[in-house]
């Protein structure tokens, strides 16, 4: 007898039709010229050490997921509360109150977009004005309310809803799917040995300047000093993968070419974002005339 298949194959275009949509986003190049503009905008707002606080340097991780989660629960309590009877303050309450966590929230997103290379910013800008929609419905919802017209409140309120819907999905995809805020350098400690690896002879490290070397299949920015003290660092920026060995190195530091993040060649630490994770750092050591490396693994 034939066994049936304990749940039925989903047909491919229709589980699909969503992904390929976004996919599809990703690589349409009509928003960049109004990406570039936003994002000299954003760089340009003078904001100082600031900027790190938004991306969340401080935290280790980005910021703006955590801000999110005032204005989406609380207008997501107050859709609950619309659905019971005589409850027509308390919503009003908490759609106020997600709209004054919305502009922190949004800050902190603008300030990652503006660091994102184009696929990403693509999606990132539709997941922005799907937000500003938002935002403008439960505004005018909250002017209905409080004009006492309670009914169209809260129609705007949930078009809001929605619209927070799509941008939350966007924002899903943004983060898990194309890893933005993700820390790009976490897999390095495990896949590199635990051993000292000889990295190559001395000679191929001039004092000075950043060098790219392999440890079993790793990339490592190498650096020796004139004094010959070497440091080693996971070669990929932990923001965006981007390559540190073509970074200046400068007062004991490396900044990343693509987006400027900052670390310290001593330890790895990420001393100016946007990258929020320090970067993998290895021991080194000279024997024989070469250059050896370990995973430091406590800081």
């Amino acid at each position: 007898m034939r066994s049936q298949p304990l749940v039925p194959r989903p047909s491919p275009d229709a589980s699909r039709r969503l992904l390929r949509a976004v996919e599809r986003l990703e690589q349409w190049p009509a928003p960049d010229r109004i990406a570039s503009i936003l994002r000299r905008a954003v760089r340009a707002v003078p904001l100082g050490r600031a900027r790190d606080v938004l991306h969340g340097l401080p935290l280790g991780h980005p910021l703006h997921p955590l801000l999110v989660q005032v204005p989406v629960g609380a207008w997501l309590s107050a859709a609950v509360l619309d659905c019971v009877p005589g409850r027509r303050t308390e919503p009003q309450l908490l759609i106020g109150v997600g709209l004054a966590a919305a502009g922190p929230a949004a800050a902190a997103g603008w300030a990652d977009w503006a660091e994102l290379p184009p696929e990403q910013s693509r999606v990132g800008l539709v997941h922005a004005a799907s937000n500003i929609a938002a935002v403008s419905l439960y505004a005018a919802s909250l002017a209905a309310r409080l004009r006492g017209r309670h009914l169209r409140g809260r129609l705007l309120s949930t078009a809001g809803l929605a619209a927070v819907g799509l941008g939350g999905a966007l924002g899903g995809h943004l983060a898990y799917r194309q890893a933005s805020g993700a820390n790009h350098a976490e897999a390095v400690p495990h896949l590199v040995p635990e051993d000292w690896t000889r990295l190559g002879p001395v000679s191929d490290f001039p004092a000075g300047q950043a060098v790219r070397a392999d440890l079993a299949g790793v990339e490592l920015l190498v650096v020796r000093e004139a004094g010959g003290e070497v440091h080693a660092l996971a070669g990929r920026c932990s923001h965006m993968a981007g390559p540190l060995a073509e970074g200046d190195i400068d007062n004991g530091c490396v900044r990343c070419p693509w987006h400027g993040s900052v670390f310290r060649l001593s330890d790895g630490w990420n001393v100016r974002g946007p990258a929020t994770s320090p970067q993998p750092s290895f021991e080194c050591r000279t024997v024989d005339g070469h250059i050896e490396a370990r995973l430091r693994r406590h800081r």
